[in-house]
Order: C-alpha cells, then sequence, then structure tokens
C-alpha cells in the first residue's frame, strides 16, 4: 500500500535526545530527594518531582513529533495532546513512587516496568492520535509491539537504575550522568521506534491542521519552557541538598556540643571523673541492680591525709596537679565497670561490684599502698596518705542516704585511728553518722524557725580606738543542744550546699542590722560579712550583692566582704573577675587570714581589696615568737606598699595592742576590746569600750 514518504529535521532530532536526557537526569535526582525527605516535604517533592519529569518525557516525545514532517500541513488536537502530557506526569508519580520504597523486589520491578511502560506507550501513541489523520494512523504490527517492548524494557531499567542511585555516594553525580544518557538513549529509541512503526496512506490529511496547534515556533518554545522548568526543579534541588547538607553539618556539631556539655555536667572538670550528679545516677542504678539480682557493692569515701599542707605550701596549682595523678592512680587500681567520682576538693568516692566483703579490702588496701607512695608533680616530690571508709549494700544501708553517710563516717573513723588506712563500718559509728545526718537536718529547719542569729565583734581605729563597725559572726540557737559554733556546722553545710542559703540569710540580716544602726546616727560605721569559698564561687554574687543594698538602702562603702586568702586564691583569674564586680558596685573587698596560704603577689596586687587581714594565729604568739613578729611587720609593710588597710584580729593582750598599732594596722579587733555580742547588746558594749 503507497504511503507518504516523511522526513525529520535533525537539529529537532538532537534537541528531543538532549532533552530526555536532561528529563532523565532531573528524575534520578528527584528520586534522590524524594527518598530523603520526610512528611509534607517528601509529598511536596514526588509532586513536583513528578511534574518535571513527566514534561520532560513528554516534551522529548512532542519535539520528536515536531522533528516529524510529511509533505501535508500539520497539527495537534489541544485536549488529546494534554492527555499525552498528562499520561507522561502519572507515569512519572507511579515510577518516583516506586523507586522510593525501601525495598524493590523483582516480581514489584518487572510489574512496574509493565505499568510504567504501558504509561508511556500510551503517551506516545495518544500524541500521535492527537494528529487526528484521516484516514488514521496504520502501524506496522512487529515495530509496534518492539516499541512497546523497549518501553517496558527502559522503564524497567530506569526503575531499577533510579532505585540504585537514588542515596548519596561518593561518585553519585557521574554515575547518573552515565545512566542519563542510558536512559535517555532508551526513551528515544522508544520514541522513534514507533514513529518507524507508523504509516500515513497516500491521500491522508490531518484535520488538526486548522483547528489544533500550530507547529510554527512551537518546537522552540517546548524547548524553552521544559529547559527552563528542569533547571529550575535541578536548582531548587541542588540548593535544597546543599542545605540538608549544612543542617546536617550543623545538626551534627550540635550534637557533640550537646554531648560535651552533658559530659561538663556530669563529669568533674579538673580530673575528668564523675560528679556528683553522675554518681548519684549510677549508685541509683546499683541499688535497683542489686534489689533485682540479690546481690552486693560496695561504696567507698577516700580522703586524702595532708592535702591542706600541700595547698598552702606549694599553692593550688600545685594541688590540682596532685589531685589529678590521685586520680590517674585510683584508676589503675580498679577494674572498668567500677565507678569512681570526685564530689570537691580532696574526696573521692568508689563503688565497686564485689562477692564480699574480702574483695572491698583488697581493693581498699591497693588504694592506701598507692597513694602513700611519693607523687612528683611539677619537679616536688610531695607526700599524701589515704583514709577509707567503707559501706557495704544491703548491709549499711538499702538507700543512697544511709550508704553515703555511713561510708562517710567510717572514713572519718579510719581518720582517727591514725589515718592512712582503711575502715568498714560498723554499727558503733552510726550514732555519729546518725548525729551528724540529724544535725544537718535541723539545719535545714533552722532558718524558717529564726534559729540563726548574727553575733557582732567591733572593729577599732588603731590609734584613736574608735568604734569604726563590726564583724558579723553566725550563731545557732540549737532548741535541743544550745549556743552551736558555725566550726561545728558550716563543713557539713558546705558539703550539702546549704551554705549557700545560710550564706545569703547573713548578708541580709547583717545589712539590714547596719541600716538600723544607721538610723541611730552610727552612720560612720561599716559591717564586715565573711563569704565561704562555695558562696564566692557562685554566679549570682554580684548581683545579689547589689540587691541585698538596694533592699536595705545601705551604701555600698559600708560593706565589707571577706574572703580567706585560700579562696581567693584557688583560681586566682576566676576570683579577679568575681572581686573586680564587686568592687565596681562600690563593696570593699578584704583578704581574711592573711598569711596562712599562699600567695602570689603578682595577683595579689591585681586584686581589687581594700584590706588585708592579719590572721590571729600570728597575733597570739606576738610575745612569744619573733619570727611571728618579722611575719606580721613584713604583712604590714606589704599592705602599706598597697595602700591597702591592716586589720588585725586575736588582739587579746595591751601588749599585742600596742604592738600592732607602732608596727602601722589600722584597725584592730579582738577579745581585748570587744567580745562578739547580739546586736541588742552591740551599742552598750561599744559604749563601754569607749569609756575604758
Amino acid at each position: 500500500m503507497p504511503v507518504l514518504s516523511n522526513s525529520y529535521n535533525q537539529v529537532l532530532v538532537l534537541c528531543s535526545f538532549l532533552v530526555a536526557i536532561l528529563a532523565s537526569y532531573t528524575a534520578l535526582d528527584m528520586a534522590g530527594r524524594v527518598a530523603a525527605a520526610t512528611g509534607n516535604a517528601k509529598r511536596w517533592w514526588l509532586a513536583g518531582g513528578a511534574f518535571a519529569m513527566g514534561l520532560g518525557i513528554w516534551s522529548m516525545h512532542f519535539i520528536g513529533m515536531l522533528a516529524f514532517s510529511l509533505p501535508i500541513p500539520l497539527g495537534y488536537d489541544p485536549l488529546i495532546t494534554l492527555g499525552s502530557l498528562l499520561a507522561a506526569v502519572g507515569a512519572s508519580v507511579f515510577a518516583l513512587w516506586l523507586v522510593c520504597q525501601p525495598t524493590l523486589p523483582l516480581t514489584r520491578l518487572l510489574l512496574g516496568a509493565l505499568l510504567m511502560g504501558s504509561g508511556i506507550a500510551a503517551m506516545h501513541y495518544t500524541g500521535m492520535a492527537a494528529m487526528r489523520m484521516l484516514p488514521g494512523i496504520r502501524y506496522d504490527p512487529a515495530l509496534f509491539a518492539l516499541s512497546i517492548l523497549i518501553a517496558v524494557g527502559a522503564s524497567g531499567a530506569a526503575l531499577w537504575i533510579a532505585f540504585r542511585l537514588r542515596s548519596g555516594s561518593p561518585h553519585v553525580t557521574l554515575a547518573r550522568c552515565a545512566a542519563a544518557v542510558v536512559m535517555g538513549g532508551a526513551i528515544v529509541g522508544m520514541h522513534y521506534t514507533g514513529m518507524a512503526a507508523s504509516q500515513f496512506p497516500l491521500g491522508s490529511f490531518c484535520s488538526a491542521a486548522n483547528s489544533g496547534i500550530a507547529t510554527d515556533w512551537l518546537a522552540l518554545l517546548v524547548i524553552v519552557v521544559t529547559l527552563a522548568v528542569l533547571a529550575i526543579a535541578l536548582i531548587v534541588s541542588v540548593l535544597d541538598n546543599r542545605m540538608a547538607a549544612h543542617t546536617a553539618v550543623l545538626a551534627e556539631s550540635l550534637a557533640e556540643a550537646n554531648h560535651e556539655l552533658m559530659h561538663l555536667a556530669l563529669h568533674d572538670n579538673l580530673t575528668k571523673l564523675p560528679n556528683r550528679l553522675l554518681l548519684e545516677d549510677r549508685l541509683t542504678q546499683a541499688i535497683q541492680k542489686a534489689e533485682r539480682d540479690r546481690s552486693r557493692f560496695a561504696l567507698m569515701f577516700m580522703d586524702l591525709d595532708g592535702f591542706k599542707a600541700v595547698n598552702d605550701a606549694y599553692g593550688h596549682h600545685i594541688g590540682d596537679g596532685l589531685l589529678i595523678d590521685v586520680a590517674d592512680r585510683i584508676r589503675r587500681c580498679v577494674r572498668a565497670q567500677d565507678t569512681i567520682a570526685r564530689l570537691g576538693g580532696d574526696e573521692f568516692v568508689l563503688m565497686l561490684e564485689l562477692a564480699g566483703p574480702e574483695g572491698a579490702a583488697t581493693v581498699a588496701e591497693a588504694l592506701v599502698d598507692a597513694i602513700d607512695q611519693p607523687f612528683n608533680v611539677q619537679r616536688h616530690l610531695l607526700s599524701v596518705s589515704a583514709s577509707v571508709g567503707i559501706a557495704l549494700y544491703p548491709d549499711d544501708g538499702r538507700d543512697q542516704r544511709e550508704l553515703m553517710a555511713n561510708a562517710d563516717a567510717a572514713m572519718y573513723h579510719a581518720k582517727d585511728s591514725g589515718r592512712n588506712g582503711y575502715c568498714f563500718f560498723e554499727a558503733s559509728m552510726n550514732a555519729n553518722a546518725q548525729s551528724q545526718l540529724q544535725l544537718m537536718h535541723d539545719l535545714r529547719l533552722a532558718l524558717g524557725r529564726n534559729e540563726l542569729a548574727l553575733h557582732y565583734q567591733p572593729k577599732f581605729d588603731a590609734i584613736s580606738g574608735r568604734v569604726t563597725g563590726a564583724e558579723a559572726l553566725l550563731r545557732w540557737h540549737h532548741p535541743r543542744h544550745g549556743m552551736i559554733s558555725p566550726d561545728a556546722f558550716l563543713a557539713h553545710a558546705e558539703r550539702s550546699g546549704l551554705v549557700l542559703q545560710i550564706g545569703d540569710w547573713v548578708l541580709d540580716e547583717a545589712c539590714r542590722q547596719m541600716r538600723e544602726w544607721h538610723d541611730q546616727g552610727h552612720a560612720d560605721w561599716s559591717i564586715a560579712v565573711n563569704l565561704s569559698a562555695l558562696q564566692f564561687a557562685h554566679a549570682s554574687l554580684p548581683a545579689t550583692v547589689e540587691a541585698t543594698l538596694l533592699r536595705h538602702a545601705l551604701a555600698p562603702s559600708r560593706l565589707t566582704l571577706e574572703i580567706t586568702e585560700t579562696t581567693a586564691m584557688r583560681d586566682a583569674e576566676a576570683s579577679l573577675v568575681i572581686l573586680q564586680q564587686l568592687a565596681a558596685a562600690g563593696v570593699n573587698i578584704s583578704i581574711d587570714d592573711f598569711g596562712t596560704g599562699y600567695s602570689s603577689l603578682l595577683y595579689l596586687k591585681r586584686l581589687p581589696a581594700n584590706e588585708l587581714k592579719i590572721d590571729r594565729g600570728f597575733v597570739n604568739e606576738l610575745a612569744h615568737d619573733s619570727d611571728d613578729a618579722a611575719i606580721v611587720s613584713a604583712i604590714v609593710a606589704l599592705g602599706q606598699t598597697l595602700n591597702l588597710n591592716i586589720v588585725a584580729e586575736g588582739v587579746e593582750t595591751p601588749a599585742q595592742r600596742a604592738f600592732l598599732t607602732r608596727l602601722g594596722c589600722d584597725s584592730l579587733q579582738g577579745f581585748l576590746l570587744g567580745r562578739p555580742v547580739p546586736a541588742s547588746e552591740f551599742p552598750r558594749l561599744v559604749a563601754d569600750e569607749m569609756a575604758v
């Protein structure tokens, strides 16, 4: 049967091939984006990707149709052409959905290839039908079947390649380019095989030539629009991929930062051992495990004997180095599954899984022997020893509080027994442990019950004998034990953190009392308040001081905060920051117990202190010890050089008073001049002393 001759525009054929390759690459890239997305983003990427992919495949087909020419005018029915586009988009939706499933078994791959190939073939032959040829187009059966097979085969290959390349790899871009060329060639092969199968009898005419879409400039428009859509899709995909990569980097950095913060929150900064918080968590788990398995474990409290002497003699930087070396030796004495924690200072806690007391005794003996060996810290040969207290679960306690208290009691018993040894908890120690626990319980209630009080010891001008103010000293009126001095409870309060509440109360009460004395006409007096090491290190101290002064309308210059030399030098740089904040607020700073610790004159010169207090230990022996007299003379000379007020405490004899005044001390304080008394007795005490 005679048929119309046909020809192809080679430029448009080449364009159709390039569009097919670009559409294939876009499809592969979109498969990766859909697979990586979640939630609503996944649905948006599926919809957008399917449209871009479907438009690309259809555009290749349509450009190929426009490249085809017959010796008669041609046109395309708009609705049928739109139908072919929808078929391409539908096949693309199915393809993207299929390759983004977790698995792609062979049966699903074959079924998907059949359905997608049918969709592409439907797109092609629907597009051919849009020409509305009369008589209708005839197709060569063999070539027609071959085009269907090519469509199904190309679809199967495309699905498998897209599934394999959907996730990132070091060479994924190069692999996608190569795969896009293969897929583009397969799609083009299917199209032109289908075109080769079509036959147009002589006398045929295109009924859509006059009423359908004109072909003038249509190829250029389709190419431009398609390339624009595909380019936009790829650009958006690349930008999203980069944003996802950047987000992943940020998420990883955040996870690392969170891990580091968590580690800092649960570990001691100096020794890198677990801190109290982590110890309590592991102790809770150990108790639960022991209850479940009916097993036992030991809790050991270890304290270093002689550590304070090392700190005082060599300074805190040497003391810190010693603690690090001690922690290393402890690690070598225990197993990996055992817990070692540092509670603070020179106190360590160990938690050991064991079968009986013998294992705990073996570890404790090894610890004592290891610590007893000399330490070489920064070329200083140092010697300390260890006192270890042992409490066993469940024999010596069934909860955290009881175990910790009993191990602590056993450790103090080891110290009382001569140190450098270990001691198991015994029932006879329980009375003392319970007494300490009860004391801390009572102390927690003391603030609310108004059992705490301040006594005030006057400070006198050394030359004129005029009262310049007072030092606030804490007292506890216990309902059963009577008056208790701070030495009996402040150390325990500091270890429990209760000292922060007590310190805030002391500061507030002292400022309130000074405000009252100012209103009574003593506007030239000032009040001195001692700060504990924990209180001084607390970040809220400057704000608390300023708020307290404001609350009682007290001038900052009327308040002196006393910190010990040891506390100030523990972390000189951090101390400097805190003291500068307090000094900027106008508060006076006094270095207490000066001469008993380790000082760096370089840091002392930088500290914004107004006053040095000579420790009473030097003052007590002035009459008998020429060395103490020389030390006091040196301290006074140093203070005068640095333009600091010099206060001597512990003045108990007229000879001490005369000597200190002669040396140049600015203020004196002691039992000779006035004992600490309640606020109600202070004005009378001052009047009596002034009369003398």
